[in-house]
């Protein structure tokens, strides 16, 4: 039997220790995605999603995998801590929420997704679709996100930046125009005089926070907040010393982007290699 790898680092976060004993366990078979969805009775990318950690399935699914895996309860086990770090992480993302609501001042950096206020419908619905949500749970989800946004529509808005890395950029929809209605919604919302997008392109090298996205905001009474996030877990921090120091990786990161104009040339020419129509 191979050698169980020890437990460090990111799969400590029993929703990532939870996704890799999956792909443990079916590596450890020799199996395939789809032989284990034939052998065990369940969608081949229902299993791929959970062992990217992108759902946690229900548990009956995680009982059948108990039972062919012949691990007793393990994997329930594991599942349940799982679920019940999901729920703090969910009450984490209120209280985000409800800062980002009041922020007089907003700093993103997107790793490889659109920032959730500078979303379209369509994007949404395919971004909150892509992490397993379905049906009336998508709806509520996409009518959520969308919602957010406005407080970028408000009478005094938040002043708002948004790095984008080039990967956010080049993760387009698979509708086409779809596609262009995300690239000319960044493009309208770039001409507000509250809100700033730059464009970090491929070949700038390494940063601090090269996998991380990240949100700093500057609250009426001055303190500054941060939120981070990855594909796993998100976290709120408020603790000073290491907002300062996601301040200073921020700042050394705009150090490296396109200019205002210079990422709205970037965005449109973008534009003008897919088939779409031109802005009106």
């Amino acid at each position: 039997m191979p050698q169980r790898r020890a437990i460090t680092g990111r799969s400590q976060e029993p929703r990532a220790r939870f996704a890799e004993e999956l792909r443990l366990l079916r590596d450890q078979r020799g199996l395939s995605l789809r032989a284990l969805a034939d052998l065990a009775g369940w969608d081949a990318s229902l299993f791929g999603k959970m062992e990217r950690g992108q759902t946690l399935a229900g548990p009956e699914v995680v009982m059948a995998l108990d039972t062919f895996y012949a691990t007793t309860d393990k994997l329930l086990t594991l599942w349940e801590l799982a679920k019940a770090d999901t729920a703090q992480f969910r009450e984490r993302y209120r209280q985000y929420m409800a800062l980002e609501a009041e922020a007089a001042v907003l700093w993103q950096y997107s790793v490889t997704m659109v920032p959730g206020l500078l979303q379209t419908a369509a994007y949404a619905t395919e971004a909150l679709a892509a992490g397993g949500l379905r049906g009336q749970e998508l709806e509520q989800q996409v009518s959520a996100r969308l919602g957010r946004r406005a407080v970028l529509d408000a009478e005094d808005p938040p002043s708002f930046r948004a790095i984008l890395s080039e990967a956010v950029l080049r993760n387009s929809l698979p509708d086409t125009q779809a596609w262009c209605e995300q690239l000319e919604h960044l493009v309208e919302m770039g001409e507000r005089p509250n809100i700033s997008i730059y464009v970090l392109p491929f070949g700038f090298g390494l940063h601090a926070i090269v996998n991380t996205d990240l949100m700093l905001m500057r609250m009426p009474d001055g303190r500054a907040v941060a939120y981070v996030e990855n594909d796993v877990r998100g976290e709120l921090i408020e603790e000073r010393s290491k907002v300062e120091s996601l301040h200073r990786a921020y700042d050394d990161l705009r150090d490296l982007v396109l200019s205002t104009a210079e990422s709205r040339t970037f965005i449109l020419r973008m534009l003008e290699e897919r088939p779409c129509e031109p802005l009106t």
